[in-house]
């Protein structure tokens, strides 16, 4: 009897994958929007370093970053004694720890591209609005944030994609337990591991796809936001 080149245990980490990064971008938009303003406008002596560490993800190997954070979130961390002392338990090796690790892994992504929107915007819309008399939070959310739509759109789709693609963090954070912290990319290792090539090029070519299309979507909506 052959072997099905797509099993169950593809299709739970495929759908916890998907899990993880949607539950990420949603965060990561909420969470990195008033972040992303501050660093745009601020002139503040700390904007240098809080840029500087955003954007540490995107030099720092991923098993460093999954290191760190499984110290800090295990028994002796801080994070995780702050866990237990509010009763949530431990998140390494859970789907809540993924979010986090994801949260940490994908801020650059997010935050950048709507640090850029929020330059992009310039003082001028926002003075208009307040000679009409709209009052700081006004001008935020009837101005700026639909002005900064394109930055918006991209900083969500580069996170999903950059957080479907994850492999080391997760690893190191979540092991690689099924229908739990398993997703896409660490199922393909193990496909490999396996010697079944035929399911892990199955995967890895559904990745492939995945990214030419996000990339191809990203490259679709430049123009519209240079217009």
């Amino acid at each position: 009897m052959n072997t099905p080149l797509i099993g169950p245990d593809d299709w739970a980490a495929i759908w916890l994958t998907l899990q993880l990064a949607s539950v990420t971008t949603v965060l990561l938009l909420v969470l990195c929007t008033p972040l992303a303003w501050w660093l745009a406008h601020t002139r503040s002596r700390w904007r240098g370093p809080v840029g500087a560490v955003v954007a540490l993800p995107l030099v720092l190997p991923p098993t460093v970053i999954g290191f760190y954070l499984l110290v800090s979130m295990g028994p002796g961390g801080a994070i995780g004694q702050l866990t237990e002392a509010l009763g949530l338990g431990r998140l390494p090796f859970t789907f809540p720890g993924l979010v986090v690790g994801s949260l940490v892994y994908s801020l650059p992504f997010a935050v950048q591209p709507l640090q850029r929107a929020f330059e992009a915007l310039g003082r001028r819309p926002l003075e208009v609005a307040a000679t009409l008399g709209a009052s700081q939070l006004d001008r935020f959310f009837s101005v700026a944030l639909p002005l900064a739509r394109p930055g918006f759109v991209t900083a969500a789709i580069l996170s999903f994609a950059h957080t479907v693609g994850e492999f080391g963090v997760v690893l190191m954070l979540g092991g690689n337990i099924p229908g739990v912290t398993r997703v896409v990319s660490v199922q393909i290792y193990d496909h490999v591991e396996a010697l079944e090539y035929a399911q892990a090029h199955w995967l890895a070519g559904g990745m492939v796809a995945f990214s030419f299309i996000v990339l191809m979507l990203l490259h679709w909506l430049q123009p519209r936001g240079g217009r």
